[in-house]
C-alpha cells in the first residue's frame, strides 16, 4: 500500500528509532490533509510524539479548514525535519527528514487531552504558571492523534 523509498534515496534512508528520535525532539512540522475541493492543504503545527502508545498528538481550534477536512478525510500525512547541519569546509546543508501516514483519531477524554496537553507544553516551557493557565484553556482544544501506519525518513544533503 505504501510505496518504498526510490532506489536512488534508499542509501539516505534512516532507521526508525532516528525517525522517532526527530519527532521527539523537533516542535514543529506540516500537518497535511485532503481539503476543499480535494486540494491539499498543509499547514505548520506543533506536536507530541507519546512513547507509550507511539502516537502523534496535535491540538487545535474545534473547527477550521484543517478540522472539517480531518472530519471529511481521516487519512493525514505529517513531515517534520531536523535543523540540520554543515560538515567542516562545506556549504551545503544536511537535514534529516521524517514522513508520517497515519489516520486521524480525535481524543475527547477529558484527563488525556490535560495529560497530552501538559506534555506537549513542557515540550516548550517549563513555566508551570504558563502551562497552568494553559491547561484551564484547554477545553476549547481539540486535541487528536495520529498512530503512524507507515513512516519513513532520510538524511538529504542539500548540494
Amino acid at each position: 500500500m505504501f510505496r518504498p523509498m526510490a532506489k536512488p534515496r534508499a542509501k539516505q534512508q534512516i532507521s526508525e528509532e532516528e525517525c522517532i528520535r526527530i519527532l521527539k525532539e523537533q516542535k514543529r512540522g506540516i500537518l497535511c490533509v485532503l481539503g476543499d475541493d480535494d486540494y491539499p492543504y498543509g499547514t505548520p503545527t506543533n506536536h507530541y510524539y507519546c512513547e507509550e502508545d507511539g502516537k502523534l498528538y496535535f491540538h487545535s481550534n474545534k473547527s477550521g479548514h484543517k478540522v472539517d477536512a480531518m472530519k471529511k478525510h481521516d487519512k493525514v500525512c505529517f513531515v517534520c525535519y531536523d535543523e540540520g547541519f554543515v560538515k567542516e569546509g562545506d556549504w551545503a546543508l544536511n537535514i534529516k527528514s521524517v514522513v508520517v501516514f497515519g489516520k486521524v483519531e480525535f481524543i475527547e477524554d477529558t484527563d488525556t487531552i490535560v495529560r497530552i496537553m501538559t506534555d506537549l507544553s513542557h515540550k516548550f516551557t517549563d513555566d508551570e504558571a504558563y502551562i497552568a493557565k494553559e491547561m484551564k484553556a484547554a477545553g476549547g482544544t481539540l486535541l487528536f492523534a495520529v498512530k503512524p501506519e507507515h513512516m519513513t525518513g532520510k538524511l538529504v544533503n542539500e548540494s
